[in-house]
């Protein structure tokens, strides 16, 4: 029997978008996975949208919050609960394209690989194509990540069986690039799958959309987290704002 896949989805205010999310993972071609989403107190009809899929497929797991806690709480109250040997992650507004677990649950097991990332497209707030592709970086180690910050959260999936049990850092717009971080650091590798295999909506009043907070919390990891002198600090988050402005550009 093939692997169980854990796949990690915050929900928090979704209702526009999380019918598509699930419908990705629903449309998988690999089957054997649970989809352990935890909603963060939301004030609109998400719960109500959610548990309509529990009703209808035993997989899709729901914990609601009384309140609101921020993504990375939200993202470990899944993890607790996490049974599969792979931990994936889906964010409540992106898409996975059917391939996706297939493809690359074959390549780590081929392989013995712990951690690995796609390419991915950017789709706009109404899901349409903006005709941009961020390409993986190739064989990203520890030196490497603190300069590229390329990896997309919803393109990774981690090996439990290689990498060990993980949380994600309480850092509320850069806990997955903090996550990474703390993998690589242990001496595993991040490897790439240059097929684009996820897609991500940019919208408009996203907390990642709130470029100055993101690029604050980006050297507070930096400085209190992976503990960089400052001179250390500035040289990669000069390197960070330029592959961000690279690839958002061309």
């Amino acid at each position: 029997m093939k692997p169980l896949v854990s796949i990690i989805m915050p929900s928090y205010n979704a209702e526009r978008y999380i019918a598509q999310s699930i419908e990705s993972v629903l449309a998988q071609t690999y089957q054997n996975w649970e989809l352990l989403i935890t909603d963060d107190g939301s004030t609109d009809k998400s719960v109500e949208i959610i548990r309509n899929y529990c009703n209808n497929d035993n997989r899709i797991n729901l914990l609601v919050s009384d309140k609101n806690q921020g993504i990375a709480k939200t993202r470990n109250l899944s993890i607790a609960r996490a049974k599969g040997r792979f931990v994936a992650f889906l964010d409540n507004d992106d898409l996975w394209l059917p391939e996706k677990l297939e493809r690359q649950v074959g390549f780590m097991l081929d392989n013995e690989y712990g951690f690995t990332y796609t390419s991915y497209k950017l789709i706009d707030y109404q899901g349409v194509d903006k005709n941009k592709t961020i390409r993986t970086a190739g064989v990203l180690d520890y030196k490497k990540y603190l300069r590229n910050t390329i990896i997309g959260c919803g393109t990774v999936i981690i090996d439990i069986d290689i990498v060990g049990y993980f949380t994600m850092p309480m850092n509320d717009t850069s806990d997955d690039m903090a996550l990474w971080l703390n993998i690589l650091r242990k001496g595993f590798k991040a490897y790439p799958i240059e097929e684009v295999l996820h897609k991500y909506r940019v919208k408009k009043h996203s907390a990642s959309s709130n470029k100055i907070k993101a690029a604050s919390d980006v050297w507070r990891v930096y400085r209190e987290d992976e503990r960089l002198s400052w001179l250390k600090a500035a040289c990669c988050f000069s390197c960070y704002a330029f592959n961000a402005i690279k690839k958002r550009l061309f």
